[in-house]
Order: structure tokens, then sequence, then C-alpha cells
């Protein structure tokens, strides 16, 4: 099963998307840890803020574009991780973990954890 797992920050919190040396070797240490047990599948960190973003918003068949920032919007999308593990539980296990990096450094974090549709066979 793959999960993939959402961080989102508040843009609005200064250095929330400017990460310390400090904070980059933790998560360096946790993805060399995620790629050594064998589950990782993909991760990214996106840009520091949603300035150089757009959203776009199909209504009754309508598209609208609306560039960043998205200052209604307090908690953005800042990155993700893919991983196949066997269970949701091991996937909570290593967002908790995951969660962790951005606690040791004081950084307020909300991880989504998501399963990735594996098509019309899911039970």
């Amino acid at each position: 099963m793959r999960f993939m797992m959402m961080h989102k920050l508040d843009e609005a919190v200064p250095g929330n998307f400017e990460p310390t040396p400090e904070f980059m070797k933790t998560m360096g240490a946790y993805m060399e840890e995620v790629a050594k047990a064998g589950i990782l599948v993909a991760a990214e960190g996106l840009c520091k803020s949603s300035e150089e973003s757009a959203r776009i918003t199909a209504t009754k068949g309508k598209k609208t574009v609306t560039d960043g920032p998205f200052t209604e919007t307090k908690e953005l999308i800042a990155g993700f991780g893919l991983v196949e593990v066997r269970s949701k539980e091991e996937a909570v296990e290593w967002a908790k973990r995951f969660v962790d990096v951005f606690t040791e450094h004081g950084i307020d974090v909300e991880v989504d954890v998501r399963r990735v549709s594996e098509g019309p066979h899911e039970g």
C-alpha cells in the first residue's frame, strides 16, 4: 500500500519555509532512514511560499486561475513523502517520526496521511 504524507505549514510564520542548516541535517537523517527501510517512493519540499504558485478552480465548467500568494489560506502544503508500507498503521508511525523532525526545531506542523488509490480493486 502506498501512502502520501503531506505536511502543512503556516506561511505567515517567519522562517517556516526557510529551514535552518540544523533542521536540514535532521530531515536528511530522517529521509536516509526511510530510504534505508526500503519504503521511500518519493519526497520533495515545496517552494517557500505560495507567491510563485497558482490555483485553478473549476465551478460549473468555468475555470478560474488565481495567482499566489494565497492570503486567505493559513496553512499550505509545504512538501510530501510517498511511502510504500504494509499498513496504515505503519504509515502513521513513519509520519509521527516525520512530525518529530519539525517539533525538535520548534516548528508547528500538520501532516495528513492519505492512502494512494490503487484502482477499482481496492476493498
